[in-house]
């Protein structure tokens, strides 16, 4: 069977693989706290299984953005966030550190790890971030927010696509996030056959600097096709999706 990826900008990535909705990092309002959306607003999916949450960071964790799904969709949430999502009204939300797996239809979620300090005042000392991995016909790796760490190389055998941050919203890309060449070093590292980059060309700080247009994944592209030449890259630019 084909997996479906739809970008609909920063780290919100529509997959649907093997009869599985899933979405990541739901942020799609035009404002979500200091940040002003630079591309037309997208629409609540709809038909959605699960919700992968990767961390609490408001761009990433908006719960703004969350009113408008099915409480019946099942959540999976970095640990220490989960009576944050529950109290939203969503029904099964587990939380999930590096290693757990759980099982959504024919699809095998698994959390992967991630260097980013991912919480949420007041929960910042015990909340976490993670990766997941999709596992079916199709092996899809969602990055979240994350530096490089040792366990990339090889984190996920035989992987079809990894959907990579390449940037974020400000000036420049601080430490616990990829800028097109760390995020490339990830890509040589991880080894799949597609390289979709996400984190990029959605948002920026209201009143300030903007990295415009496709900058850094067409930097990222150039950056893959030097380091990792056998990998394809596909840029979707916020609203485009492709088949795998």
């Amino acid at each position: 069977m084909s997996a479906s990826i739809g970008y609909l900008g920063h780290a919100t990535v529509v997959v649907d693989l093997d009869g599985v909705r899933f979405v990541t990092d739901p942020v799609i309002r035009r404002r979500v706290a200091y940040l002003r959306r630079m591309v037309p607003t997208a629409a609540t999916p709809q038909d959605v299984d699960a919700i992968l949450l990767s961390h609490g960071h408001q761009d990433h964790l908006d719960v703004g953005s969350l009113r408008g799904f099915d409480r019946t969709a099942r959540v999976l949430v970095a640990s220490g966030l989960g009576t944050l999502v529950s109290r939203k009204g969503f029904g099964s939300v587990e939380e999930v550190a590096a290693g757990d797996e759980r099982q959504i239809g024919g699809v095998t979620v698994r959390a992967t790890p991630a260097l980013h300090e991912g919480g949420r005042p007041p929960l910042r000392p015990r909340a976490g971030a993670v990766g997941y991995a999709l596992l079916g016909s199709s092996r899809i790796y969602f990055a979240g927010d994350t530096d490089l760490f040792p366990e990339l190389d090889g984190l996920i055998p035989d992987l079809d696509v990894a959907l990579i941050p390449v940037w974020g919203w400000g000036r420049r890309a601080d430490k616990g996030h990829l800028d097109p060449g760390r995020a490339a070093e990830a890509v040589r590292r991880l080894r799949p056959r597609i390289a979709v980059p996400i984190h990029w060309g959605t948002y920026m700080v209201a009143g300030g600097p903007w990295r415009s247009g496709r900058e850094p994944a067409d930097t990222f592209a150039a950056n893959v096709a030097r380091v990792a030449p056998d990998v394809e890259v596909r840029v979707l630019e916020p609203g485009e999706s492709t088949d795998v």
